[in-house]
């Protein structure tokens, strides 16, 4: 997931910032919005998740690559 990937799921979300926002980043949000937020987010992972899985030979391979999607 890229930085701009999550700038848009905040925006879709509805969490805005100062007209630049994307040069400091200052977003402002209620608890509503960022659960939202937070649904979009869990949402794309569980599909890029989906897609390892699917492109996994067996089990443990699908595992090992979900957990290394954590790792930077």
């Amino acid at each position: 997931m890229t930085r701009d990937d999550i700038i848009r799921m905040a925006e879709e979300a509805g969490i805005k910032g100062p007209a630049p926002a994307r040069q400091g980043v200052k977003m402002y949000a209620n608890p509503q919005r960022l659960e939202s937020f937070a649904d979009l987010v869990a949402a794309h992972e569980r599909e890029m998740c989906a897609k390892v899985a699917f492109n996994a030979k067996t089990y443990i391979e699908a595992a090992a690559a979900i957990r290394a999607r954590g790792e930077k």
